[in-house]
């Protein structure tokens, strides 16, 4: 089970960077590296999907600690489907497996078990877990977990504008009120500050077809780590190297 800790009022040295008054509303994070971790093992690439879910657990214990609102975790992105048959089964049933497992300590630590993208396309096992998972956490007022899963983000823009289209067409937003505020209301984060900080482990150095309307000025943070690897002290690193940046969103300070 997923343990959980006040947060303090003070941390150990690998956490005396983090300025708590500075913290990211929101972090995304592309979980990757989970194959090539097990590969590197001469393990099934299974494992290392199973390694990277107690990463899951560390890190979400942790955004809650540091008073983290939201945290968006990429778990399965549309192009994910091609991927060997086997390999997509095991995945939804861990998923399935990780819901019921840590439903009872996040609900209990009062965290929102949420989900973005199209999971009308996953197995009733997984639908039914998710809508478990969400009606009965969604009136709590922690951290905000947000499981990104058959999720793209051209595919997001893409619906968002049909359900757009469809309301203009139906008398309920006139053309000229359409802006970004309100455009941003027919995507799946809508009401959701828009990501501070993306962390991408493993190497890679590239966005994934992940939050493209939303990370438009998004600071992005790399690291070599696997993502079973991946500790709390290098959210801390990540978190300490944002709160560094000169973030002036296309102007002057």
């Amino acid at each position: 089970m997923l343990g959980f800790i006040k947060r303090k009022k003070s941390y150990s040295l690998d956490e005396a960077k983090v300025d708590l008054s500075n913290v990211p509303k929101h972090i995304a994070i592309i979980m990757d590296g989970n194959g090539r971790w097990a590969q590197e093992r001469s393990l099934p690439r299974f494992m290392g999907h199973r390694a990277g879910v107690e990463t899951i657990r560390e890190i979400v214990k942790e955004c809650s600690s540091l008073n983290i609102k939201y945290l968006t975790l990429y778990a399965f992105s549309t192009e994910n489907w091609k991927r060997p048959t086997d390999e997509v089964e095991a995945l939804m049933k861990l998923l399935v497996e990780y819901l019921k497992k840590e439903f009872e300590e996040l609900n209990r630590n009062n965290v929102v078990i949420n989900s973005i993208g199209d999971i009308s396309a996953l197995p009733d096992s997984c639908q039914k877990e998710l809508r478990h998972a969400y009606e009965n956490t969604k009136n709590n007022t922690g951290l905000t977990l947000n499981l990104a899963l058959n999720y793209g983000g051209r595919s997001e823009i893409l619906n968002g504008i049909m359900e757009l289209v469809k309301d203009v067409r139906g008398g309920k937003v006139h053309v000229e009120k359409i802006n970004e505020e309100l455009f941003g209301n027919y995507l799946y984060t809508a009401h959701m500050p828009d990501p501070e900080l993306i962390i991408r482990p493993s190497g890679e150095q590239r966005i994934s077809n992940f939050l493209l309307w939303q990370c438009a000025y998004s600071e992005f943070w790399y690291s070599n780590i696997k993502w079973p690897d991946f500790k709390k002290e290098h959210l801390h690193q990540a978190i300490s190297d944002y709160q560094k940046r000169n973030r002036r969103f296309g102007g002057l300070k």
